[in-house]
């Protein structure tokens, strides 16, 4: 799955898990740019990545994660 099929789906899955009528992701997209993107709903959101892409991140992973691009690093790399 190349850089933009997974941020595709990881904006599919924020849509979702946010409630949001619609979504532009880019790779420097933080949750700063993304409204009700929270701690909470952080969580929430890594939980439903992880069912969506069929993997699991570590803590370490979790807390290195400051943009889309990073998760998208991540998920390549678990790939």
């Amino acid at each position: 799955m190349d850089r933009a099929e997974i941020i595709a789906k990881i904006q599919d899955v924020m849509i979702d898990v946010l409630d949001l009528d619609e979504l532009s992701l880019t790779e420097a997209t933080t949750a700063k740019d993304v409204e009700g993107w929270d701690s909470l709903s952080h969580l929430r959101l890594i939980v439903a990545v992880e069912q969506d892409f069929g993997l699991k991140f570590t803590t370490g992973e979790i807390e290195r994660l400051k943009n889309i691009g990073d998760m998208v690093n991540t998920i390549q790399s678990k790939q």
